[in-house]
């Protein structure tokens, strides 16, 4: 079931990052479906180790590198998500801080 809803909860996300000037969506419910399932393979395997590589710059930085490194890892996954587009860095850095949004408030739902 947890499963289920990080899928949903993906999708959603993505969804709504839409609205940030630069980012495209074109397809259907199961394309939308699709990329909350890779979006969620990526943040399984590939986060944890762009995490890793990247601890020295996140203690540095006093973690807000955090926020870069979410940009690149959503720009990077929208080369492998069908139909999604991100236009440069910009886009990519509001999107992932409108997908930490949108992923806090259905966490927030969830629990309740």
């Amino acid at each position: 079931m947890r499963i289920l809803f990080a899928l949903v909860g993906n999708a959603l996300a993505l969804l709504a990052t839409t609205i940030v000037p630069g980012i495209l969506f074109k397809g259907d419910l199961l394309t939308l479906l699709v990329a909350g399932a890779i979006l969620g393979l990526f943040n399984l395997i590939v986060r944890p180790l762009a995490l890793l590589v990247s601890l020295p710059l996140l203690i540095l930085t006093l973690g807000l590198f955090y926020f870069i490194l979410n940009a690149i890892l959503l720009w990077v996954a929208s080369s492998i998500i069908p139909g999604y587009t991100i236009a440069g860095f910009v886009p990519a850095l509001i999107g992932s801080l409108v997908m930490m949004v949108v992923n806090w408030l259905i966490g927030a739902l969830v629990k309740k």
